[in-house]
């Protein structure tokens, strides 16, 4: 497609239009190439040194409850604690 053609079919606009979208395409591949070309290369990441313990060992353990004891206090329907 010659860039002075001045035909206007539908045709020719489809054309015309996907051959300026390649341009374009290829323009800013070119762009991107050359802008990664130029930047500082990424460091590695830091491996960690050791796992950090799931369960710490200074956490007390919890008071033991009960049977029939719940841990949460009996209330009556409207919400309130029993008399």
């Amino acid at each position: 497609m010659g860039k002075h053609d001045n035909r206007n079919s539908m045709k020719m606009k489809r054309r015309k239009a996907q051959v300026k979208k390649k341009a374009r395409l290829k323009r800013q591949k070119v762009e991107r190439k050359a802008a990664g070309a130029h930047a500082p290369a990424k460091k590695p990441a830091a491996k960690k040194k050791a796992a950090v313990p799931a369960v710490p060992a200074a956490t007390p353990p919890a008071p033991a409850s009960a049977p029939g004891e719940s841990l949460t206090p009996p209330t009556t329907p409207a919400g309130t604690e029993p008399a």
